[in-house]
């Protein structure tokens, strides 16, 4: 399975950006599609996922970002709002099939100040 992350790039704070994360397989299925970043220097991080129907945003970021998906599309989206230079990181998707679970390759997002 392949999954394409695009959307990120350079904003100032307070902006918004939207990522798109597309699958080579059907996202139908999926056991928990979602968002983990990675800041320079620190662990990768869990932001927002889908699972059993419902959303879940870290607190870090409630508020600001939203999680949905398009399964025609076989894509979820990372709405991000507000953004402040704590959120540069890359971000990266995650789609579970089961025990089955692939990675995006990952976009970078910057905040400058």
């Amino acid at each position: 399975v392949q999954l394409q992350a695009s959307g990120g790039g350079l904003v100032q704070a307070g902006g918004s950006l939207r990522l798109s994360c597309t699958s080579s397989r059907s996202i139908s299925s999926t056991s928990a599609v979602g968002w983990h970043r990675q800041a320079p220097g620190k662990q990768r991080e869990l932001v927002a996922y889908i699972s059993g129907g419902t959303t879940n945003v870290v607190d870090s970021v409630k508020g600001r970002f939203s999680i949905s998906r398009d399964n025609p599309k076989n894509t979820i989206y990372l709405q991000m709002n507000s953004l402040k230079p704590e959120d540069t990181a890359i971000y990266y998707c995650n789609m579970r099939w089961g025990w089955s679970s692939d990675w995006g390759q990952g976009t970078l997002v910057t905040v400058s100040s």
